[in-house]
């Protein structure tokens, strides 16, 4: 990309409690870089031309789960041009494109311990958050219900996805020829999970978008429904995207402080427990190692979604102009600070920054990332949040 691009959408993507910071960094420079063995970011590998890891952000003035929340999109405090609105709600008010939806909120398991500075991340103002939709089932409803009546019924093609263990067989078998046989039986119990769910998944296709018809589980936050959840959130703001029904959304896994415990990869502790063990513990590290690799295989999996869905709007596939954003609340786990958040960037081929590459910037307020992306989609505010902490943007982005 050269800059002079435009994305014509945002994602943000969230997923909760932090990390451990030498278990997510990439090794190498800015141009040549690659993931360790075994490391968070290691699903990464095959599209990390399309990626942006940038390491070395803070949120000034934030600490702690609640304090990481409330900053992480807003920049922190309720002055300047931003006026205390979160980056997804900024950038669809100032886009004002005129959608069906302003912006979509999606959540996956946000909902059993209620609204507060904990579980939202969006805000509409200073202190007015706004309540991501975690139902499938009311998601379908709000985007599709009146796609879905028997006028347009015989219009309607079913055909079935494509699997996305065919997409990533070739990397499938590489991993399992390294793991011992114990690793080896739970991917393939992760797997078996992820072909049950596809066989239900299948797509309707009308009025030259698609979306899928299953609308998930009954028991919504039951906790082993959690991946089949977060599937179906992904596909239905993919298929809003390619339906041209919203230009910015967001999908928040869980929530800061999250209890989610990943029994599919055979865990006993909910995540939150895994974050805080120490360096000594560890077993419990790498078990947190490999919940945190779990989302980032989801955060490749809704890339790689994008990528295979053609936009309607400017050609090329929905990632070409789309800027996904992965965020965290805090720095590391363990120590509760805010400090070297990590944030991945994605995007493809019309991206109004330069991929491929990571970035160390040692201590730059966070402030400027979120400006740079408004700038990215085409907005000229020159400050985010407090505009005393941080005017500008990273020019680092740019290359």
């Amino acid at each position: 990309a050269d800059g002079d691009h435009n994305a014509k959408r945002m994602v943000i993507f969230f997923s909760p409690n932090g990390s451990i910071l030498e278990h997510w960094r990439p090794t190498g420079t800015e141009t040549s870089f690659s993931f360790p063995a075994g490391s968070i970011l290691e699903p990464l590998e095959s599209w990390k031309e399309r990626m942006l890891v940038i390491d070395g952000l803070d949120f000034k003035g934030a600490t702690n789960h609640e304090g990481g929340m409330s900053a992480m999109l807003t920049g922190g405090g309720s002055g300047g041009v931003t006026g205390g609105k979160s980056l997804d709600q900024y950038v669809a008010t100032e886009l004002n494109a005129g959608t069906r939806f302003h912006s979509l909120e999606l959540g996956v398991q946000t909902s059993p311990w209620g609204g507060s500075t904990q579980t939202r991340m969006s805000y509409a103002n200073a202190g007015t958050h706004l309540t991501p939709d975690d139902r499938p089932s009311s998601v379908f409803e709000r985007l599709f219900g009146d796609l879905t009546g028997s006028q347009g019924e015989q219009d309607i093609i079913r055909a079935r996805r494509l699997s996305v263990l065919d997409l990533l067989r070739d990397d499938i078998s590489t991993l399992n020829r390294r793991l011992g046989s114990q690793e080896r039986h739970k991917l393939e119990a992760h797997l078996d999970a992820f072909r049950q769910m596809e066989l239900s998944l299948s797509e309707v296709t009308t009025g030259g978008c698609s979306f899928p018809t299953e609308t998930g589980p009954t028991g919504t936050n039951q906790n082993e429904n959690y991946p089949i959840v977060g599937n179906l959130q992904m596909e239905f703001l993919i298929s809003a995207f390619a339906c041209d029904m919203t230009r910015v959304a967001s999908i928040q896994w869980s929530h800061t402080v999250s209890p989610t415990v990943f029994t599919w990869l055979g865990h006993g502790e909910g995540h939150h427990a895994l974050s805080h063990y120490a360096d000594g513990n560890v077993d419990g590290v790498a078990r947190f190692v490999e919940a945190e690799r779990w989302y980032t295989e989801q955060f490749v999996h809704f890339v790689q979604r994008l990528d295979a869905t053609p936009d309607p709007l400017a050609g090329g596939t929905l990632l070409d102009n789309t800027i996904v954003l992965w965020v965290k609340e805090m720095g590391d786990s363990r120590l509760h600070d805010c400090n070297g958040v990590p944030f991945v960037l994605a995007g493809g081929a019309q991206s109004p920054f330069e991929l491929g590459r990571y970035l160390q910037l040692g201590g730059v307020p966070h402030n400027k990332l979120l400006t740079s992306v408004c700038r990215g989609m085409g907005l000229a505010n020159q400050s985010f949040g407090d505009p005393n902490v941080a005017p500008g943007t990273l020019s680092q982005l740019i290359a």
